[in-house]
């Protein structure tokens, strides 16, 4: 599609407002009358989505491929800013360099420039105030890619949309020659997270959005609005109470615990490519529209790399910025450990999303299914708040795992004993009574143990408990980008 045929498959019909419609480069004759005229490469303007006010923009790629000597860039700065100063969700569909440089601009202006991104600054506010949905439709680089990213939800379509900082010719003449999909395809980018989602067509990028913006407020001037309550089942499925294996070292998949205990058809998962140690997303409860991060064992057993790490504290930061309560499905057994994590730097990443955790104010309802070890399991919730706090009766929790550190904790009766593996079994037998989670619960350690076929009741009562700790407003600080 051209920009003007994106506008009008997104928007809801005739509701499409264009400002700046004139703008562009016009010449003249001696006389005054027009020679030629090439319109700015930049659309924008107010429409509705399913009936909500949004700032709507397009790059046109039609018009020198998006380059800034096409283009106005007060038109840029001013969609931000309408977003900015009257609280609409800003949509970006980007092609191109999305108002970045071209070599021919210099020609153009006839002088260089020290380069500086007028309006960038209102680019970082929109972050801690609206949303904003990046939709690369093309290739996108330089600006148009820092546009991309600069987002609450980015997504690439296959095949179609190429993101990178400078393309192919540019890398080329660093003597690295790939094509756009070698260089920054859709499926790079969302593997390593740089934007949040892939999708086959620009029709299915338009649901993705429509379906996002369904979850959260205009603005964090208002609360996220219930939906129509369409599932009122309570009672779980009975599968659920074998859901998580016995043996410890046995994993499962998570997804289908997630859509069992949220409202049918509801869930909507975010960036399912990358940071695969935990599954995040939006669902709703009871119509209450609810941010879901769960432990997904299947990935290295749940543990959180560097990766993972930063999709959580992504995901935490979007909740709370936007007033969502969290529910969060716990099996972490721990940051992963060994070469690999030390290379990741993931003690920084990992405490940066522990700094989410705790910093954040919605509230928040954990469901510990199973493991939860040491400084990563500590993200389960921000401890020194109340926790709405539940764990099925397969909880496995601790500073470390009992098997990692008894034989050193052990060892000098160990060497003592005539024995030692007839000892160090009587050991662990009497320390895997200790640890059962109900002896917790004893010392008020967790605060319900459930029947896992009670976590979808559990979990509604805690969505219409948490309207009422909600409170709309912006947060005391930024968004991290």
């Amino acid at each position: 599609m051209n920009a003007r045929s994106r506008i009008a498959a997104l928007a809801d019909s005739d509701s499409f407002r264009e400002i700046g419609t004139l703008a562009g480069f016009a010449a003249y004759a001696e006389d005054g009358g027009m020679t030629s005229f090439q319109p700015a490469n930049f659309l924008f303007g107010r429409a509705t989505i399913d009936g909500r006010p949004v700032v709507l923009t397009a790059d046109d790629f039609t018009v020198r491929g998006g380059a800034a000597d096409a283009s106005l860039h007060r038109k840029l700065t001013d969609a931000e800013k309408l977003a900015q100063e009257y609280r609409m969700p800003l949509i970006r569909m980007i092609e191109g360099t999305g108002g970045g440089g071209s070599v021919r601009t210099l020609e153009t202006m006839g002088y260089t420039y020290i380069p500086e991104i007028p309006g960038w600054e209102t680019m970082v506010e929109n972050l801690s105030l609206v949303p904003v949905v990046a939709l690369g439709l093309g290739p996108v680089a330089g600006l148009g890619a820092g546009r991309q990213v600069m987002a609450h939800y980015s997504l690439l379509v296959e095949g179609l949309s190429q993101m990178f900082v400078a393309g192919p010719p540019v890398v080329a003449a660093a003597g690295e020659i790939r094509t756009k999909e070698e260089l920054g395809g859709a499926h790079i980018h969302a593997r390593n997270g740089a934007v949040d989602d892939r999708v086959a067509t620009e029709e299915d990028a338009f649901i993705r959005l429509r379906k996002f913006l369904s979850y959260l407020p205009s603005s964090v001037d208002e609360l996220p609005a219930r939906g129509p309550v369409k599932d009122r089942r309570r009672k779980g499925e009975d599968w659920l109470a074998s859901a998580v294996p016995n043996d410890g070292r046995r994993l499962y998949p998570v997804r289908p615990i997630i859509e069992a205990v949220v409202d049918k058809e509801s869930w909507f998962e975010i960036g399912c490519e990358w940071g695969l140690g935990v599954v995040t997303g939006f669902a709703r409860l009871d119509g209450w529209p609810v941010a879901v991060i769960a432990s997904n064992p299947e990935a290295l057993g749940g543990l959180w790399t560097a990766a993972t790490a930063r999709k959580v504290e992504r995901m935490v930061d979007l909740a709370d910025t936007f007033h969502l309560p969290l529910v969060q499905l716990v099996d972490n057994p721990g940051f992963l450990i060994g070469r690999r994590a030390e290379d990741e730097g993931t003690i920084r990443w990992g405490s940066r999303a522990l700094a989410a955790i705790y910093q954040s104010s919605v509230p928040w309802c954990s469901v510990i299914l199973r493991k939860a070890y040491g400084m990563a399991g500590s993200g389960h919730a921000p401890a020194d708040r109340f926790r709405w706090r539940l764990a099925w009766p397969s909880g496995d929790w601790g500073s470390l795992p009992i098997s990692g550190g008894l034989q050193a904790a052990y060892r000098a009766e160990l060497e003592a004993s005539d024995d030692p593996m007839a000892r160090l079994a009587e050991i662990k037998a009497r320390l895997d009574r200790v640890r059962s989670p109900f002896r917790t619960a004893e010392h008020y350690g967790v605060e319900a143990i459930i029947d896992p076929r009670e976590t979808r009741a559990e979990l509604c009562e805690f969505a219409n408990a948490a309207q009422r700790k909600l409170q709309p407003g912006r947060k005391g600080r930024g968004l991290r980008p």
